[in-house]
């Protein structure tokens, strides 16, 4: 891998979107079987039979399963998901919708001629547009499936796809990831709650390009240890994109994310890295957001994401049962931000933004 990982450690590593599905592939290279059921990620409270769950409330009168420790938060419980929505036929699917072979991480990096790069610029642009607009939604009792639906219809009516819907079986055009969900959320009928905090990431296929970006936003009157966190997050992301240039090392991207993190104690989840992008959903390299000391350097003209994903507490994480949201195992609060960017001659573009 470009990146110099060790396999042993390749294989612990997830894409932001892939999460424990990841996995290494070629264009010409079949891939196995990514999206697997995996008995050791479930969430705690998912494992109960319904014929248990009252003397499961006698046993832990729901302390124990529902509050965050030194908190009044309580946490994250999944609500009813909505079917999947349509795509009108007329609009370009990524290969992955109508293929049976799910997707991976692609080798070798997305570098661009000129005609690519105005192609990345409107991707990203439109993808920028669409977080702005979904960000507006944010508010008390609004549900995520409501921001699902308006982030979805955005993007048909300018006449792209939206990436994440049937990527590997996700079944919803946007991730939604509230308070100690780090990343993957999926959409449901959950109202946000005043001062909660929803990262809402948002990827979208135009004329053979993807665009992917997320932000962190504040439902209602959030707390000064929530705001911190989220600022905190936002300069991670802006400090490294600001090293970004031809012949950079990765590991750079790493370091200095880490650095400003371990300034206000922060924990830099390891598990989900930021990836190439273009005409792939996800390809080399994988970008870590911590110290490491992987290899590869940044070329002219390489698209690729920073997402860095900090928390309060720790960065041990859960998988719940649908196999998508991960959350931080002790319930602590998790932020990201995300851009897509172009390498350039005299250091990096922000593609996504309006």
């Amino acid at each position: 891998m470009t990146s110099g990982v060790s396999p042993q450690l390749q294989m612990r590593l997830k894409s932001s979107f892939i999460g424990d599905r990841f996995v290494r592939c070629s264009r010409h290279q079949s891939l196995p079987q990514l999206f697997r059921f995996n008995p050791g990620s479930k969430h705690v409270s998912m494992q109960l039979s319904r014929t248990l769950s009252g003397l499961t409330n006698l046993f832990f009168n729901r302390r124990n399963v529902d509050e965050v420790p030194n908190s009044n938060r309580k946490r994250l419980r999944p609500g009813k998901v909505s079917p999947p929505r349509q795509v009108p036929k007329h609009i370009l699917r990524p290969p992955y919708v109508d293929s049976m072979v799910p997707a991976g991480i692609v080798s070798g990096p997305q570098v661009h001629d000129k005609k690519g790069i105005e192609c990345m610029r409107a991707s990203g642009r439109l993808a920028a547009q669409v977080l702005q607009y979904a960000g507006t939604l944010v508010k008390p009792g609004i549900t995520t499936d409501e921001i699902d639906q308006a982030v979805h219809q955005m993007i048909v009516d300018n006449g792209a796809y939206p990436s994440p819907l049937g990527y590997g079986g996700f079944p919803k055009s946007v991730c939604t990831s509230v308070n100690e969900c780090i990343c993957h959320g999926i959409p449901d009928s959950r109202p946000l709650e005043d001062g909660d905090i929803i990262n809402i990431d948002v990827t979208v296929y135009l004329n053979g390009y993807h665009g992917d970006t997320s932000a962190t936003f504040y439902c209602g009157g959030v707390d000064d240890e929530a705001k911190k966190l989220v600022q905190i997050t936002k300069e991670c992301l802006d400090k490294a994109i600001s090293i970004c240039a031809p012949g950079v090392e990765f590991k750079t991207i790493g370091k200095t994310i880490h650095d400003h993190a371990d300034k206000y104690r922060y924990g830099v989840v390891r598990d989900f890295v930021g990836h190439g992008i273009g005409r792939v959903f996800h390809a080399d390299p994988v970008v870590l957001h911590y110290r490491n000391n992987g290899s590869g350097r940044m070329v002219l003209n390489q698209t690729f994401t920073i997402e860095p994903m900090l928390t309060i507490g720790s960065v041990n994480h859960v998988t719940w049962n649908d196999d998508w949201t991960i959350v931080t195992k002790d319930g602590s609060l998790s932020a990201q931000f995300e851009h897509t960017i172009l390498i350039t001659p005299d250091g990096a573009e922000i593609m996504t933004q309006c």
